[in-house]
């Protein structure tokens, strides 16, 4: 494993100290491995959701040309829809 140095806040080393403290973790090198595990699961849910986004315009845009529609035509399309049950 390679050693790194990191500062943080003195809140962030309370942090760490407590839940090494607590049992919570065995170390503190084992608190930031987590911390950085979970923060690698959220930066792949982004891209996921990025490309998710990008489907869904890229979608849109072949789908042909909109139109403008005001707030009360686009409440009575949708019930309709509910009412056929669409």
């Amino acid at each position: 494993m390679k050693t790194l140095t990191i500062s943080l806040s003195p809140q962030q080393v309370a942090r760490l100290h407590g839940a090494v403290e607590s049992g919570a973790y065995a170390s503190n090198s084992e608190v930031v491995r987590d911390a950085l595990r979970l923060w690698e699961q959220r930066e792949e849910i982004r891209l996921l959701e990025i490309n998710r986004l990008k489907r869904a315009y890229d979608e849109g845009m072949a789908s042909g040309e909109g139109r403008e529609v005001d707030a009360k035509t686009l409440l009575a399309e949708l019930k309709a829809e509910i009412r056929r049950g669409a």
